[in-house]
């Protein structure tokens, strides 16, 4: 029973495997049109792939994967790309946050303001560590954090704020620091979406992305803006004591090996994954100039069309889009979905449940209506393909087939 139900498996994936490949080809034969995809990795890579294969060559020439060289050259680059006076490598992006929040000597119930609408990463640690959630609404026009919302949330037990830089665009940092000084609050950047944004302060002080609060983390996921081939993270920090604990926690909260000063956990970025990252940090800004010609293009084709709404830009912060999100307000988003899929064009809906609504976070005790707009976002939202590789072609049958919908 058991091998016939492997077959089954094997010729069902198959099936729709050679279906794809099928469907691909014929969209490439009548529109001479490469298959579109949410991210090309593999276009990327092709254009890197001398630098990428160097670098684990070197890798595995000298067998030391675990806390490698390269680690510890990654992390000095990042640093001097961001403005980080110091960068902690880390397994993955939802490690960091764990980290930063176990740096802060937070006890059980204290609070931690974050937005509703978010990936679930960013409330899934503050539950592991016995963390009171306190979730708040967010801007209507760039779907951060609301500073409004934030302020009315404060209570005498709050510590931390985690503003969520989402989609590719910094949060209003200066309203967010003001109220965080008035309040002695911690400010933990979540800039997972954000890597290379650049928020300008009204006295023209410049920061990028992660760097503004008193921790910053990010994701190298592969489909991020600067994604390794693997899982990996890393935080931010100018505190050079947090920055001391963090690489402890990080290293089994150990300083010297074999002593453990403190409660730690494994999350080290592997060797191999920094030698990647190590290839495609001096590619980043050029990656974000491409994905914000893509969104220009697209911006200038949409915005005519009165049932959407193309993603607002934060006039402080620079937009690296990680992501093009639409706002469909005529309530086809579902069906506008479906008619880009059947013509070969890849959508994705980030998010489409806010995180009230997800079942492992019913304990925190919110009612639908709590907040209308995330719960109204992720009925609307939905995200284009947007990415380093786009050809031109490519742009113009996404935004063909978009606004022939909307036209029917």
């Amino acid at each position: 029973m058991f091998c016939k139900r492997i077959l089954f498996l094997r010729c069902l994936s198959f099936f729709f495997d050679n279906n794809y490949q099928k469907f691909t080809q014929r969209l490439e034969m009548q529109t001479n049109i490469k298959p579109i995809q949410m991210v090309d990795l593999q276009g990327q890579y092709a254009q890197i792939k001398t630098e990428v294969l160097r670098g684990i060559e070197e890798v595995i020439e000298s067998a030391a994967f675990i806390q490698g060289k390269a680690v510890k050259d990654f992390s000095q680059e990042l640093a001097q790309y961001t403005g980080a006076k110091f960068v902690i490598p880390c397994a993955n992006g939802t490690d960091a946050l764990q980290i930063a929040l176990m740096a802060l000597n937070l006890q059980p119930d204290d609070e931690i303001i974050l937005p509703a609408f978010t990936y679930i990463a960013t409330v899934e640690v503050a539950a592991l560590l016995k963390l009171k959630m306190v979730l708040v609404e967010v801007d209507e026009n760039t779907f951060n954090i609301d500073p409004e919302a934030l302020k009315k949330a404060i209570t005498p037990k709050t510590k931390v704020i985690i503003p969520v830089h989402l989609y590719g665009q910094c949060a209003n940092m200066e309203a967010i620091m003001e109220i965080a000084q008035a309040n002695q609050l911690y400010v933990i950047e979540d800039t997972a979406q954000a890597i290379g944004s650049v928020y300008t302060f009204k006295n023209n002080i410049k920061k990028q992305a992660g760097t503004m609060g008193t921790i910053g983390t990010t994701s190298f996921f592969p489909s991020k803006n600067l994604g390794c081939y693997g899982d990996g993270g890393a935080i931010f920090t100018d505190d050079e004591h947090l920055a001391k604990k963090m690489q402890m926690i990080a290293n089994h909260g150990q300083e010297k090996k074999y002593y453990h000063d403190i409660i730690g956990i494994n999350s080290r970025l592997d060797t191999l994954q920094a030698a990647i990252l190590r290839a495609k940090l001096p590619h980043l800004d050029t990656y974000s100039q491409k994905r914000q010609d893509v969104a220009d293009y697209y911006d200038a084709q949409l915005a005519s069309i009165d049932a959407l709404d193309i993603p607002s830009r934060n006039a402080q912060s620079t937009h690296v889009f990680h992501q093009y999100t639409l706002k469909i307000n005529d309530g086809r988003r579902d069906a506008l979905k479906k008619f880009l899929e059947d013509a070969g064009i890849p959508t994705m809906i980030y998010y489409p449940l806010p995180i009230h609504f997800q079942k492992a976070f019913h304990f925190l005790g919110y009612q639908k209506g709590a907040f209308p707009l995330s719960e109204s976002l992720c009925e609307k939202v939905i995200s284009l393909p947007i990415h380093t590789e786009m050809e031109t072609s490519q742009m113009e049958y996404i935004v063909e087939k978009v606004i022939s919908f909307f036209q029917k």
